[in-house]
């Protein structure tokens, strides 16, 4: 098995370490124990920045990580600042490199540079890595420092190193992609558990669903973590696109198998550590699950996902407060004859009336929901095509998946009638396919010039208020556009223009 080979292997090398440290421990610069810890740590960093000897660096660093395990969280925090504070470029020698540069670029003069600006901070905590479970300490570190950095922003040098070496540790040549299956062991399959963040797994029955014979599980493993997925995706096997979370997630009314399926819907990705925020995966994670489906399942033809739109209800909300105009008259009439003004009291704003008329479980409500659907999956492809235009970043579902090359594809009604989606995004939910054909074109030109691939049903609710709105000067009745927003057919009988 996969597992045990990486396990005896990091099993094997904690044992050289470990051999290694216990040997160079008499060579070693290690500060008496009648410090304080936060004293100890803070001259066992200096001392392992200042060792020479391969044995007698991995003695410090087994100590220094000791010591640090040990610290209680006020001098954990202090010893974290001590890192970002203290081992930083040598301001004189960078000056002098930088200047040299200036008077004579060459590439060796660039080197000097490169090596100057460099702070030692990093050399520390690679040597920090060298000790047994080195890589998982430090993993540690950084997600105790992710928790403080908006308060304390000193910290971001640390970070910003952090980071930098995880990106060259943590690189995909070193990951190994395994199928999660109900014979993997308990103790990662408890935390498949623990790390879902999209579709929170109810239980061993749950989890059984998800890894039955219509569904696959795959994760990211690296050897410096042993038996912790780094990310993992969740994938079902399905007919058509799926337009909703919860067929997916519900108990299967017979044994289903896989063989009439032709397409897999990747539904929840959940990355697990939140040490290597900011580290992707899950590029590479998609993109070689579907090469693994592929050639186990020739007949899977469509690759999709199965997305939130998480930042939706916000930026909508931002939207309406802005620029009320934002809905076409017959939507905010739509809206406001759902909500009878009382006598004598104020008309409400248009984010208000929205706040309004989605309380409770609004979408059970035929009247509310049908009012609701045309305009919010208007404005839902809007916000995740629209050019960035300082209402807020684009959704980080979207340019993670449109990043990756993957096609808008389809905006569906109440996918996700949970407390989550409805709250993030009144229930709807998006499909992005990953067309084998397209996606290095659709990648570049998203990272190139922000535009989004979209499917014509997209770009038609894209388009739709240009479509419906009469040209200048036209006399055009405007009562059927409403029922062509809500897919239905104006009262002249005209068919949509949209092509929706």
């Amino acid at each position: 098995m996969p597992i045990s080979i990486t396990m005896e292997a990091r099993t094997w090398l904690e044992r050289l370490w470990s051999g290694i440290a216990d040997r160079g421990r008499p060579y070693a610069d290690v500060p008496a124990i009648a410090r304080p810890p936060l004293v100890r740590a803070e001259l066992l960093a200096k001392s392992l920045l200042s060792e020479r000897g391969e044995a007698s660096g991995a003695a410090v660093a087994r100590e220094l990580l000791s010591v640090l395990h040990d610290l209680n969280a006020e001098d954990s925090a202090a010893f974290r600042l001590f890192l970002a504070n203290e081992f930083v470029p040598d301001e004189e020698a960078l000056r002098g490199a930088a200047q040299a540069y200036l008077e004579e670029p060459s590439a060796a003069r660039a080197m000097v540079l490169f090596d100057k600006a460099e702070p030692p901070r990093q050399e520390l905590l690679r040597r920090m890595n060298m000790a047994p479970g080195g890589t998982a300490a430090l993993v540690a570190l950084r997600k105790a420092l992710l928790g403080s950095l908006k308060k304390q922003p000193e910290l971001k040098p640390l970070d910003a190193d952090l980071q930098h070496l995880f990106a060259s540790w943590f690189n995909r040549g070193f990951l190994e992609l395994r199928r999660i299956d109900w014979d993997t062991s308990a103790s990662v399959l408890e935390k498949l558990i623990a790390y879902e963040a999209v579709h929170e797994i109810m239980g061993w029955q749950d989890l059984r669903r998800r890894l039955a014979p219509d569904r696959r599980c795959f994760a990211f493993f690296h050897r410096a973590l042993p038996g912790e997925p780094l990310i993992f995706v969740e994938v079902a096997l399905v007919k058509g696109l799926a337009r909703a979370i919860q067929p997916l997630l519900a108990p299967p009314e017979a044994d289903i198998r896989d063989e009439n399926a032709d397409t897999a819907i990747f539904y929840s990705i959940s990355n697990c550590q939140e040490g290597l925020r900011g580290v992707s995966f899950g590029n590479f994670l998609i993109k070689q699950v579907v090469e693994e489906l592929k050639a186990e399942l020739p007949q899977i033809t469509i690759f999709s996902t199965l997305s939130p739109v998480p930042g939706f209800c916000r930026w909508l909300k931002r939207r309406l407060e802005r620029q009320p105009s934002a809905l076409l008259p017959e939507e905010a009439g739509a809206w406001h004859a759902l909500q009878p003004a009382e006598p004598g009291a104020e008309p409400l704003s248009t984010a208000d009336l929205l706040e309004a008329i989605t309380q409770g479980e609004w979408w059970l409500d035929e009247r509310r929901s049908s009012a609701l659907r045309g305009p919010l999956l208007r404005l839902t492809a809007e916000y995740l095509t629209r050019p960035n235009t300082g209402m807020g970043a684009i959704d980080p579902v979207a340019r993670f998946h449109l990043g990756n090359g993957a096609r808008l594809e389809r905006i569906n009604w109440l996918g996700n009638v949970a407390s989550r989606g409805m709250t993030e995004s009144f229930g709807i939910m998006v499909n992005y396919l990953y067309d084998p054909d397209e996606i290095e074109a659709n990648h570049e030109a998203f990272t190139r010039s922000g535009a989004v691939a979209r499917s014509a049903e997209v770009d038609a609710l894209v388009t739709a208020p240009a479509l419906l709105l009469p040209r200048s000067g036209a006399a055009k009745s405007r009562a059927g556009y409403l029922p062509r927003l809500l897919g239905g057919t104006p009262a002249n009988g005209e068919g949509s223009k949209s092509g929706s």
